[in-house]
């Protein structure tokens, strides 16, 4: 698994890094076509704005109608109005929201974290794709919640999301699941995704105080991107981001 280019959306911060840098790999590698992105749970639009900049057309479904309504005001604002659709409609909805082999690039980013059934949605998005067609699917790592918890004082919460085997933290926790990479991954082969690449995604922004930070912004985002390809730094991230694909036959 290599590491992402340091060729980023001009949007993207250490937080967001090493995603742009795998998405843009895809980008190059198709040349100027103009592809059909489906993004999943995309809310305001952080990621189908830029796509739709780039020229790109985005169709954007969301549970939040206020989200989308950002979106729609955001997309305007971009002046790429005529290229974000938004469509209502939760994570667990999808096979019925998107017509099948209609997208050439998937995004599924921290969904799988809070839908009722992670691995019929994982199928969705594969269905959603054309052969060949590729996912990001960014999920929130266990690891990261169990030293973040336990580094905090909390140490009955790490002790429970180490011991569950969902990674929850309980009733109270906002997330119904956290993942490994290995459990991640196998969930998108599963549905007959090849994963090709996995990083992880604040292996080190949310550790590092902000006068360090906002001190040498171009160290931390080398850093950030040159730890998230290795393990097991990797394995540590507040999330983990898998890049796979639907095989073209």
């Amino acid at each position: 698994m290599g590491r992402p280019t340091s060729t980023t959306s001009p949007h993207a911060g250490p937080r967001t890094a090493a995603v742009w840098a795998v998405l843009r790999r895809e980008l190059d590698r198709l040349g100027d076509r103009a592809l059909t992105v489906l993004d999943v749970g995309g809310g305001t639009g952080g990621f189908a704005v830029p796509l739709a900049e780039a020229g790109h057309r985005v169709t954007v479904v969301d549970a939040s109608p206020d989200a989308l309504a950002a979106l729609t005001r955001r997309a305007a604002e971009a002046g790429v109005a005529d290229r974000v659709r938004a469509v209502q409609g939760d994570g667990d909805a999808l096979a019925g929201l998107v017509e099948p082999s209609s997208a050439d690039l998937v995004l599924c980013h921290a969904v799988l974290e809070v839908v009722d059934d992670p691995a019929e949605v994982v199928g969705a998005v594969a269905t959603a794709l054309r052969p060949g067609g590729a996912a990001s699917v960014l999920v929130a790592g266990r690891a990261a919640a169990v030293l973040s918890r336990a580094m905090n004082g909390h140490l009955d919460l790490a002790a429970t999301i180490l011991a569950d085997p969902e990674g929850c933290a309980g009733p109270r926790d906002t997330l119904r699941r956290r993942y490994d990479a290995e459990g991640a991954a196998a969930l998108l082969r599963a549905a007959g995704l090849e994963v090709e690449q996995i990083h992880g995604v604040r292996v080190l922004a949310d550790l590092i105080p902000a006068v360090v930070a906002d001190a040498d912004p171009a160290a931390l985002l080398e850093l950030e991107l040159t730890a998230a390809a290795h393990p097991p730094y990797r394995d540590m991230a507040a999330q983990l981001h898998l890049f796979a694909r639907r095989p073209a036959s």
